[in-house]
């Protein structure tokens, strides 16, 4: 299948949301908030000077939430001021990363859990929630490298990347938002892992893999109904209307990718619509 690209040049995209018909993203290297149209216009939305962004997520008021990842925060950015929404830094045992916001405003954020980049050991990592009030609580503890995740159109499950355990793990949602009930959604096929990963309202899960340079779309229980194959590392996935974007890239080094800048945005037909959050 061929791609169409709607924008490269970048260091490295993370986080895609399709938002008021344009898809925003976090260049995760180059430390900045982006919203491109479907034609292609660029826009910055904010940089982050001393850290980099990756998760996005909105309020109820609009206001636009940001993973600040090293210094293990949520900012929210009300269109002119960045503001700390919470400080995860006691709870979170590794840098944080992707999330998820839901339709009252709570955030469910993950973390690395180790130092991937020095290459320690993996280990388990915790999914944190941060209620609209900005107070921190560990929903789990035990996941390994918990990354992008979804909600379900009727807000009652949570389903979540464990990138390093090739897996997608489901939750319950409480009206109050704890997390119960967790159980296997889908394990991954050999040799790939989830790292984004979008929900389509058909009841399919996108998992952009960079390990196995594909994006698949699976259903509960594992079926793979649709492959997307890439010449380079698929690390994030948003469905917009009727088109599924990849953020794809050579490396996810940090120096690579700040040197290279060869990261873009592909675009493919989706034969579903999106569903859900984000």
């Amino acid at each position: 299948m061929s791609a169409d690209i709607l924008i490269d040049g970048l260091c490295f995209g993370e986080g895609p949301r399709f938002h008021n018909n344009a898809l925003w993203l976090s260049d995760m290297h180059a430390q900045e908030v982006l919203k491109v149209t479907p034609d292609g216009q660029r826009t910055t939305i904010v940089t982050l000077v001393d850290d980099q962004p990756s998760g996005l997520g909105w309020l109820p008021d609009g206001n636009l939430l940001i993973v600040s990842m090293t210094h293990k925060q949520l900012l929210r950015w009300d269109g002119e001021t960045l503001h700390l929404h919470a400080d995860l830094s006691e709870l979170a045992s590794g840098i944080c990363n992707d999330m998820v916001v839901d339709r009252h405003g709570r955030a469910y954020v993950g973390n690395f859990g180790f130092d991937l980049h020095n290459n320690e050991k993996p280990k388990p990592a915790q999914l944190i929630r941060v209620d609209p009030d900005g107070t921190c609580h560990v929903e789990d503890d035990d996941l390994m490298f918990p990354n992008g995740a979804v909600i379900t159109a009727d807000n009652r499950t949570l389903i979540v990347a464990e990138t390093f355990a090739s897996r997608l793990t489901a939750y319950d949602i409480a009206a109050d938002g704890r997390l119960s009930g967790k159980r296997l959604w889908a394990d991954l096929p050999e040799k790939a892992v989830p790292d984004g990963i979008c929900l389509d309202a058909e009841q399919g899960i996108w998992s952009a893999s960079p390990t196995t340079n594909n994006c698949i779309r699976q259903v509960e229980g594992g079926a793979i109904t649709h492959e997307i194959r890439l010449d380079r590392g698929a690390f994030a996935c948003m469905i917009g209307n009727d088109k599924l974007y990849v953020l794809t890239s050579s490396s996810s080094h940090p120096d690579k990718c700040r040197s290279q800048r060869d990261a873009r945005v592909e675009v493919y037909d989706a034969p579903f619509p999106a569903a859900g959050l984000p």
